[in-house]
């Protein structure tokens, strides 16, 4: 099984991009997770999209549509999505003649955050989009990791035992829940 994994942080100390990290390393046998970054899109803008689309935003909707499913790394700030996970998103959407790169797309949304809620707020505005998008969005398990800067050591390497068996459940129903909604 073929995942591709997108992290909302263009952050270099990332906790979300180091959740991914530790997920593709806890993923089961079988499954591939390619962690591709988004850093380098251009503001959305409908102007470019309709004169210059942009080739990297080209280039995710391709890995999307090839993956049997997606994982999205969904960092908050103010309780809302970051601003590199929504520009991806309008991106990811387009050009509105072939919107389709997300439809029936099997998605596992997770989140780290400095503080206690793990990213909850953003999670559930990223849902709200993807159902847009008609999206088939794991509803559980959720993954929430708060306090993240106690369960990452130094080198952003996931040390966490709880969280560990926590992320290692996450994958292994979202690798059922992709194989059981595939699209294509």
């Amino acid at each position: 099984m073929n995942i591709v994994a997108f992290s909302g942080s263009l952050r270099k100390a990332s906790y979300n991009s180091a959740l991914l990290r530790a997920a593709k390393k806890l993923a089961p046998e079988g499954v591939n997770i390619e962690i591709v970054s988004i850093d380098g899109l251009p503001v959305f803008d409908q102007d470019l999209e309709a004169s210059n689309f942009p080739v990297l935003a080209a280039e995710l909707r391709e890995k999307i549509k090839a993956a049997d499913g997606v994982l999205l790394a969904v960092p908050e700030f103010n309780r809302t999505p970051s601003g590199p996970i929504k520009n991806f998103l309008d991106w990811s959407s387009r050009p509105e003649s072939d919107p389709l790169s997300w439809d029936k797309k099997p998605v596992g949304i997770l989140g780290a955050s400095s503080g206690p809620r793990g990213a909850s707020f953003a999670q559930y505005d990223v849902r709200r989009v993807l159902g847009y998008f008609d999206a088939k969005v794991m509803g559980q398990p959720e993954f929430y990791l708060g306090a993240a800067k106690e369960k990452f050591d130094e080198n952003l390497e996931l040390t966490d035992e709880r969280t560990i068996a926590s992320l290692k459940k996450f994958l292994a129903t979202f690798m059922e829940f992709a194989s059981q909604n595939q699209s294509h």
